[in-house]
């Protein structure tokens, strides 16, 4: 199975954004079937076929996500960083400030789907192809 260094390999590579679908291809290519990416502090939790899960470290210091969600804000925020606009802790500092606790990637549906704090369904978008 995978490594969290593979992954973390295929990540050092993504410089906005615009580099997320490579990164994706390349994370699937190892066997990487979905993952789950808490805001907070970058955590990741990666899953696997037969069951397998690897967990990597928090990425940066404690990030406060706010109570209530602001969809439009978010949705602004995140095609600025889809151009390539932004890097990956700005990117996280407004999700935070824009009240995006996690996203949970699929990779067999080439799904990314947001969620604030209670659990809701933000926006869901098709993971372009690399």
């Amino acid at each position: 199975m995978f490594t969290i260094e593979q992954i973390e390999t295929a990540h050092e590579k993504v410089k906005s954004g615009a580099d997320f679908p490579k990164y994706i291809q390349e994370i699937k290519d190892i066997g990487v079937t979905a993952f789950e990416t808490w805001v907070t502090d970058s955590h990741t939790q990666y899953f696997g076929k037969d069951g397998f899960q690897t967990k990597s470290e928090a990425k940066y210091d404690m990030l406060i996500i706010a109570d209530f969600c602001d969809k439009e804000g978010f949705e602004k925020y995140l095609r600025i960083h889809q151009k390539g606009e932004t890097d990956y802790l700005t990117f996280c500092q407004h999700c935070a400030e824009t009240g995006i606790e996690k996203w949970k990637v699929n990779l067999g549906r080439m799904t990314c789907i947001y969620y604030d704090k209670v659990g809701n369904e933000i926006l869901i978008e098709i993971v372009p192809t690399a």
